[in-house]
């Protein structure tokens, strides 16, 4: 039955008003690529008005190198009829106004319209959908971080409480003055395990924030050389008995503009495992250097290696070298120190021989000037 007059206007408002209405962006092109229709999803989704769309070009929608093939694939269609551009769910990288791509799922159909071909694409915008995945996934990896977290902690804190506990009952039976060496012992004892205690939760902390993306990149205007030695004050400190840590830094005072917290967390760290990992009456070097707008710096022990075998995980979260299982640490040392070298922008390299020591080289780009 033919369809009456006052019938298709109401038809033609309703499938208006569901075009307008629609989540997902509605837009048409003819043969030649060129817009004719997009209704305000699109607008929405891309970031254009009406007005900048009809008549431009599709590939003003489309980042490099879709953007420069659009017209090969159209006519490539229109000669062969292969429908490699029709079809349902095809995802594809989209350009806003702005400059900034998204991913969107796209399903294109062709349509004759009084002999007229014309193309139909349907746009759903899958940032969202992105995000609450990437986030789902951080979640899901979060607590997987604290699941492995709490396994290690629960074993890598017995030894040491156990060794706060029994020293610290040893020293109640130590009263006289004569005594005084074996009290001491054993404070230097539970002050090397709550020394461990409180790294092992320093590296979770890091870790942690720094998976939330709490941790971020504020330089300042600093003096390097105040920096080095308040590092190397720091260090001194925690050697083993007889071990030496020889620096060489640069002459004069250099002022950068870097992140101090960054930097120092860096090289304590990196300074920490060598001393850790080298035995008493060993010699560990920290040497400093800036040259050629770049911070250079280079820390060389002489202690036990990382098996050439092993090396290509040394940065992964929770990687001990078996020669090391036997040396108490978490595993997360050197996988926050590469995540803060991220932060600044620098790269991170090492050269190690088992039985012979390990060498890690940092690089750390320089502004041209302190800003």
């Amino acid at each position: 039955m033919p369809i009456k007059a006052n019938s298709l206007s109401e038809l033609e408002l309703r499938l208006q008003a569901i075009i307008d209405n629609a989540v997902d962006g509605i837009i048409t092109i003819d043969t030649r690529g060129i817009i004719e229709s997009a209704n305000p999803a699109v607008n929405r989704i891309f970031g254009f008005t009406e007005d900048e769309l009809v008549g431009k070009n599709i590939s003003v929608l489309m980042p490099d190198p879709d953007r420069s093939r659009h017209n090969t694939y159209v006519d490539n269609y229109l000669k062969t009829g292969k429908a490699n551009i029709i079809g349902k769910g095809r995802e594809l990288i989209g350009k806003r106004k702005d400059g900034s791509t998204f991913p969107f799922l796209l399903s294109i159909s062709e349509v004759h319209l009084n002999e007229k071909l014309i193309f139909t694409g349907i746009v759903h915008d899958l940032s969202e959908i992105r995000q609450m995945k990437a986030a789902l996934e951080k979640e899901k990896e979060l607590n997987e971080l604290k699941s492995r977290f709490v396994t290690m902690a629960s074993h890598e804190f017995r030894t040491p409480l156990s060794t706060i506990l029994s020293s610290a009952s040893l020293i109640a039976k130590y009263v006289s003055e004569k005594d005084q060496d074996k009290r001491d012992k054993h404070i230097n004892r539970i002050k090397s395990s709550v020394s461990n205690l409180t790294g092992i939760l320093n590296d979770f902390l890091s870790l942690s924030r720094l998976e939330e993306g709490q941790i971020h990149n504020h330089p300042s205007e600093l003096e390097l050389e105040n920096l080095l030695d308040e590092i190397q004050e720091e260090m001194v400190s925690v050697l083993k008995e007889k071990q030496e840590l020889i620096t060489s830094f640069p002459s004069g005072n250099h002022l950068v503009f870097l992140d101090k917290n960054l930097i120092k967390n860096i090289c304590i760290n990196l300074l920490s495992n060598a001393i850790k990992y080298s035995e008493d009456g060993k010699k560990i070097y920290f040497q400093v250097e800036c040259e050629n707008e770049a911070l250079k710096i280079q820390i060389q022990d002489e202690g036990i290696g990382i098996p050439e075998d092993e090396q290509s995980h040394v940065f992964n979260r929770f990687f001990r070298a078996h020669n090391a299982s036997n040396i108490q640490g978490t595993g997360l040392g050197l996988n926050i120190v590469k995540k803060y070298i991220d932060l600044l922008k620098g790269e991170i390299s090492f050269e190690s021989y088992s039985g012979k020591g390990t060498t890690f080289f940092v690089w750390i780009p320089l502004p041209a000037h302190v800003e």
